[in-house]
């Protein structure tokens, strides 16, 4: 009769004590909301749209991993910056000294607030790049690739740099 009474009850704080694991490593502490201000494009080199991009896929990543909700204003966890540089640069020769390769690189300023905890608080640049033939033309499907591996990789960033503590 024990066991019978035992087993649900095990079944049930189990289950319970799954609210409290993330996968990620997401520790949003007393946060419900977060907000992401658009990032503005303050880069020399402008490429348009790449703003509405990274703010959208910080969002998304954001959302994905955690269990916060997105509002406009007032959240508890605010992040907010803008991109700093855009630019495409040679990396590698050939033997007759002609690139071989080129570098696109982004880099993007984020300030982070968490209101419940302002120590948790940043600012930081966070950058990646992307190699390609250099007698490759960064546009089209080629350019969608970098830009979405670069970003992926920098909202993955400062996702782990505001909510880990790893």
């Amino acid at each position: 009769m024990k066991i019978r009474l035992l087993i649900p009850f095990l079944c049930l704080l189990s289950l319970q004590s799954c609210g409290y694991y993330s996968f990620t490593g997401a520790d949003t502490g007393n946060a419900e909301t977060f907000q992401v201000n658009y990032f503005q494009n303050n880069a020399q080199l402008v490429e348009p749209g790449i703003d509405r991009d990274f703010t959208l896929g910080l969002q998304d990543l954001i959302q994905n991993q955690t269990s916060l909700n997105l509002v406009n204003d007032n959240g508890d966890l605010i992040y907010e910056g803008e991109i700093t540089r855009y630019y495409i640069a040679p990396m590698t020769a050939t033997a007759d000294s002609r690139a071989a390769q080129n570098r696109l690189t982004i880099e993007v300023r984020v300030r982070f607030y968490n209101t419940l905890d302002p120590e948790k608080d940043f600012e930081q640049s966070f950058s990646f790049y992307y190699d390609y033939p250099a007698n490759a033309l960064l546009s089209g499907a080629l350019r969608e690739e970098a830009i979405e591996e670069i970003f992926l990789r920098i909202t993955q960033d400062v996702f782990n740099a505001s909510l880990t503590n790893w």
